[in-house]
């Protein structure tokens, strides 16, 4: 039985209307299943953990973006007791990128219904006043938070969606939000006691896998089943070259320079002179000036192509 977490207005509103096409399959193809479709914020995660808590084997399956898998995954009661699907619907699909998933809704529920291969996938969790939340991407704190931030209520995005230009919102979000924010003084102390300061910093992201914000490939070795998290903190740099380095993050040309360092770390405590905006996995968190990550001691069993 496949439960799927649809949410209708993914896509601008198209989600409903691409759940129909996949429930047109499931009905031919006569594939048990069972849907909840999302309402409102935060509302995937109230459904998983009322699903999730009966301690049973559950496969579950996200039609949405980036957020409404987070929220799905910070739901799951028993981590390793559910299996996930995902069908990406989102503008940004880091999720997708970062663990190679197809993107075509047809091609996704082909390898769902009839999967070859499942990767078991790291979960990290962030800790900020005394509350707790799972990211399958990246959390961060900073520019890269302040962008995902101000993504969530452009109307740009909606605009650029309709346009089959989602990963442009990031650009032009991020753009602005440079010549806006200002840099801070950040202490970043891993597990093996080392505390590192950094001046005029812009963000610090801690990754499980590669991508962020639509494409930038901030951490290229991050894989999330290396039992790591990886961290990029970027900081003494004018404005005018982290303008002219954003572009070359896509490729992952930026880990060249001078101003950007990149660290390896199990769990990490992040310290900022002055409260910014956090996220996970594009969500907002409010303003935090100390955030803790860590990682699930139990993985998640992901639906994946093969290798």
């Amino acid at each position: 039985m496949y439960t799927f977490i649809a949410n209708p207005n993914a896509r601008s509103g198209r989600g409903i209307l691409l759940w129909k096409q996949i429930e047109k399959i499931l009905l031919e193809k006569e594939i048990a299943y069972n849907v909840l479709f999302t309402k409102y914020q935060h509302h995937a995660t109230r459904l998983v953990h009322d699903l999730t808590s009966d301690d049973a084997p559950h496969t579950i399956v996200v039609l949405g973006g980036d957020g409404t898998l987070n929220e799905v995954i910070d739901g799951i009661r028993y981590l390793d007791k559910v299996t996930l699907g995902y069908i990406p619907l989102g503008s940004g699909n880091d999720f997708a990128r970062g663990l190679g998933l197809p993107t075509d809704i047809h091609s996704a529920l082909e390898q769902i219904l009839s999967p070859s291969h499942y990767t078991a996938m790291n979960v990290g969790v962030l800790d900020y006043e005394n509350k707790h939340r799972r990211f399958a991407v990246s959390t961060g704190i900073g520019f890269d938070a302040a962008v995902c931030h101000q993504v969530m209520v452009t109307p740009l995005k909606a605009f650029l969606n309709r346009l089959k230009l989602g990963k442009l919102t990031y650009l032009g979000v991020a753009l602005h939000k440079l010549l806006t924010l200002k840099p801070v003084t950040m202490t970043v102390t891993t597990e093996t006691g080392e505390t590192k300061t950094y001046h005029n910093v812009y963000f610090t992201a801690v990754m499980n896998l590669k991508y962020e914000g639509g494409g930038f490939n901030f951490c290229p070795a991050a894989s999330g089943t290396d039992d790591r998290l990886d961290i990029i903190t970027v900081s003494e740099l004018t404005r005018l070259k982290v303008l002219c380095l954003l572009p070359t993050a896509f490729k992952g040309w930026h880990t060249r320079f001078r101003g950007i360092t990149l660290d390896t770390c199990t769990e990490v405590t992040i310290t900022s002179d002055r409260a910014l905006p956090v996220h996970t996995d594009g969500e907002p968190v409010f303003l935090q000036s100390d955030i803790h990550v860590h990682l699930e001691k139990e993985k998640l069993c992901i639906i994946t192509p093969c290798k």
